[in-house]
């Protein structure tokens, strides 16, 4: 059952509250309660950075769309998913927007990566033009494996964040390629491929004091996609108990997928519906203003979230994950093993130590530099 009616045209919205119901509700790592802490969950929902179709923006390569509608909805979700990593990244999995609050600065530095300009790191301008390279010419439509590809490209270029970006093919997560990523580039080669500001680098947006064991540790903070197909047409119902455990990770970053040919970012569950963040709204593209500062309410959504059947998801789909530490990522893997030994819990994929070797070279399955 689909619990939201919206005339796109209109921006008129109708969204039915979350149901009266003892099932916990799971945001992106989250427990709650319907009953006893329904501010907490809008709040939770309103403080994830919300892209959607937008018109009116500076033509893509120049002379391309200067709007999205219709086609890029996979880049918003894209956009959100790698926004959530910011936010955990810069912000903390605890920060909260608040309307009218001023925010700090952090904020408005993860927000400005994905305006809809050209030399925003992470913008549709830029998702769009790297799409080309991945055989995507602009303004076609992308699946999640596409935009996780671009989005690890892009990364590479946000030396603010230094993330590690891994794209785990083949259903299966290699743990000494991630911590060979994870622990590579250290010390920099050069002040270039460095944050201007160093203690970005070595402390990982930690305070001072613990400096000292990170730069022992030196971990890149990790984002992990991993594109999955949970069947052919439709989910295969043997995966939903183990697709609900990843929305109970602390180190979720949720799932981009949707419906054919209609993506939604997922952000949590409850019962047997997922709750989404829905990119297919067009607004205004955002300018800032004579003060410079960017009116930024439009990025957050402030009703309650959509809600669809689990039953009803499209099969492909990518899962994501934040490891801020290395700890993070050991305790992830941790969580994994316990999966597989849930009852009714199909794996998704597969968790190895190093690479099985009928595999052929990750570069060849990636078709990445």
């Amino acid at each position: 059952l689909f619990l939201a009616t919206l005339t796109y045209d209109t921006l008129r919205f109708e969204y039915e509250d979350f149901p009266e119901t003892k099932e916990p509700v799971w945001i992106l790592g989250r427990k709650y309660s319907v009953f006893t802490e329904k501010e907490e969950i809008l709040l939770d929902v309103t403080s994830r950075l919300w892209f959607t179709y937008r018109k009116n923006f500076p033509a893509i390569g120049g002379t391309g769309p200067t709007s999205d509608t219709g086609w890029g909805c996979m880049l918003r979700c894209g956009q959100m998913i790698f926004a959530q990593a910011l936010v955990c990244r810069h912000l903390g999995r605890d920060w909260r927007w608040i309307k009218g609050k001023r925010q700090m600065d952090n904020y408005f530095n993860v927000l400005n990566a994905f305006i809809d300009k050209k030399d925003s790191y992470y913008s549709i301008h830029q998702i769009a033009q790297m799409g080309v390279g991945e055989g995507k010419s602009i303004g076609q439509w992308y699946g999640p494996n596409t935009v996780a590809q671009v989005l690890k490209k892009l990364a590479t270029f946000d030396t603010w964040s230094s993330l590690a970006v891994h794209i785990a093919m083949d259903n299966t997560v290699v743990m000494e390629e991630i911590r060979r990523l994870c622990q590579s580039n250290f010390p920099c080669a050069g002040a270039a491929a460095c944050p201007a500001v160093e203690s970005d680098i070595l402390y990982n947006g930690y305070p001072e004091e613990a400096g000292v064991r990170d730069r022992l540790s030196l971990w890149k903070p990790l984002v992990l996609l991993i594109p999955l197909r949970l069947g052919l047409t439709e989910i295969n119902e043997a995966y939903i108990e183990t697709l609900k455990h990843c929305f109970m990770m602390p180190q979720s970053l949720g799932v981009i997928g949707g419906k054919p040919n209609s993506a939604h970012y997922f952000i949590g569950y409850v019962g047997e519906e997922l709750i989404y963040l829905d990119p297919h709204t067009t607004q205004p593209a955002v300018e800032p203003n004579d003060s410079g500062c960017l009116p930024d309410e439009s990025f957050h959504c402030q009703h309650p979230p959509c809600r669809m059947s689990i039953a009803e998801l499209d099969p492909s789909i990518a899962v994501g994950f934040f490891c801020n530490t290395e700890e993070d990522f050991n305790d992830w893997c941790q969580q994994i093993k316990k999966l597989s030994l849930v009852r009714g819990a199909l794996p998704m994929f597969e968790l190895v130590e190093r690479q099985p070797s009928h595999f052929s070279n990750p570069d060849v399955l990636n078709l990445t530099p």
